[in-house]
């Protein structure tokens, strides 16, 4: 095992903690989920030293933790979940992510893999070209500048109230499909200007759009609730966030927070980590713009949902309706939300940083949605376009531990730069299209950035999450067609 950057206290099979004093100013220690394979890969890069900085901010609850998926990023580590008191804590912008509510969707339908086999390539062209991706893709959708500020506030009720989909599609939607608490006026205008054309784009880097079949089941009853019946059953899962505009409401808020540092009196150990007080006029202002860029994600998803139940009405000459395409869940990562939480035996508000890791609310939480009231709701992980998805619920134990925090994906183990030269001259399209996974991207040349050996395997971060108790696995899905920016 490589040499740790800190010291690792194996607390279990699939605990290791950071001790408090690891590191000057740690306030509380970390802990990392994740089993002795998982942690030799971690150490490798500086998302274990990262995420002892974390430990270092002010205000923070209980511990720093990270999921199994946790690989280095923009001053938090990617996987990184810390909660913060309200009265003397601080919110940063780093800490929830560039890509404001970067989250997963998924849809299941009354098909058979068998019945699309023959129109496949057909579905692929056609989500293709009704979901507009890569750097700066610009959507069918053309909003003016009136009605931006009402996409802001609504999110994904904003688009069904258009057309762009279900009224039952919000009941399955975390938080409904709308943050409360958004302020668009505190959304820079250059932010607005970026996501005028963008709604209904997927983006690029690791955003996707997928065609799948149900490949296996591991809980039946729970798969059920969730309309997952059977091996074999065609879904389809969506990977994307903000676009531009949340991207631009980070940058922004990111140099308000540098700036604000010396006024508030905080000394970090990383200036990635540029943070202001929740309670200060420019803390209220951040998460006011950060829940408005997380309402646009939530309408994007809306938006794209609706161009994928088109595109297989139009292929399949059937109704949506008659071929399900029902919305399973739809689960946020990049986040800082101000939850309810038991914390030492005491009920108490904090802002959760979730930054590339999802909540996992178990069965009996109020905000779980009430068809799933009895199970919890689900939890999407997706892996790489070469392998294959999970279907995961959150347990009490999550919610004890982690602030009902859950792995949001398999975690990146090679750079781009990396995967890039270790791919050189190889069709990653070519290579997939042999084993029966069609893929369609802007350029095929970047398809080695988002090739599975750019990846952890994500079963691995399942078995890990699973091992500790934070959750509990219901199916897995595998890739049969795959739209990439």
């Amino acid at each position: 095992m490589p040499q740790a950057t800190f010291p690792l206290v194996q607390l279990d099979a699939y605990r290791w903690e950071i001790p408090v004093t690891a590191k000057p100013g740690m306030r509380v220690p970390g802990i990392i989920y994740a089993d002795a394979g998982l942690v030799g890969q971690i150490q490798e890069d500086q998302a274990v030293e990262q995420l002892a900085n974390t430990a270092t901010l002010p205000g923070i609850v209980r511990r720093a933790i990270a999921m199994p998926d946790i690989h280095w990023g923009y001053g938090f580590p990617i996987g990184g979940v810390v909660a913060m008191r309200l009265d003397d804590g601080i919110v940063s912008p780093g800490g929830v992510g560039y890509d404001i509510n970067c989250g997963v969707r998924l849809l299941s339908t009354g098909l058979a893999d068998e019945e699309i086999r023959p129109h496949l390539g057909a579905l692929a062209d056609r989500l293709f070209r009704n979901v507009p991706s890569g750097v700066g893709a610009r959507g069918r959708l053309r909003l003016n500048a009136a009605e931006l500020p009402g996409v802001l506030q609504a999110g994904a009720g904003w688009a069904v109230r258009r057309g762009y989909g279900r009224a039952e599609d919000l009941r399955r939607i975390e938080s409904a499909g709308a943050i409360p608490g958004a302020r668009p006026e505190e959304v820079s205008r250059k932010a607005l200007t970026r996501g005028l054309d963008q709604l209904g784009t997927l983006g690029s880097g690791n955003h996707f759009l997928e065609i799948q079949r149900v490949e296996e089941i591991y809980d039946p009853a729970t798969a059920a609730a969730f309309g997952l019946r059977h091996p074999g059953q065609v879904t389809v899962l969506m990977h994307c966030g903000s676009r531009g505009l949340g991207h631009q409401v980070c940058d922004d808020y990111l140099e308000v927070a540098g700036r604000s540092l010396p006024r508030y009196g905080i000394t970090l150990p990383d200036r990635q980590l540029a943070c202001v007080p929740i309670a200060s006029p420019e803390g209220r202002a951040y998460l006011g713009a950060m829940a408005a860029a997380a309402n646009f994600a939530f309408a994007n998803r809306q938006v794209i949902t609706h161009w994928v139940r088109e595109s297989f009405e139009d292929v399949l000459r059937r109704s949506a309706e008659s071929i399900g395409l029902d919305l399973v869940y739809d689960v946020a990562h990049n986040m800082a939300k101000i939850e309810e939480h038991t914390v030492d035996g005491r009920s108490m508000q904090v802002c959760v940083h979730r930054k590339g890791a999802t909540r996992g609310f178990p069965a009996g939480h109020p905000e779980v949605p009430e068809e799933y009231r009895d199970v919890g709701h689900p939890v999407l992980v997706p892996g790489d376009m070469g392998r294959y998805s999970y279907v995961l619920v959150g347990t009490a134990v999550a919610l004890a531990e982690t602030f009902g925090s859950t792995p949001h994906g398999a975690g990146r183990m090679r750079s781009r730069s990396e995967a890039k030269r270790l791919l050189r001259g190889v069709d990653v399209a070519d290579a997939l299209a042999r084993r029966g996974i069609l893929v369609r991207a802007v350029s095929r040349d970047l398809l080695a950035e988002e090739a599975s050996e750019a990846y952890k395997d994500v079963a691995d971060v399942v078995r890990a999450s699973d091992g500790a108790g934070l959750t509990r696995s219901i199916a897995r899905l595998q890739p049969l067609a795959v739209v990439k920016g």
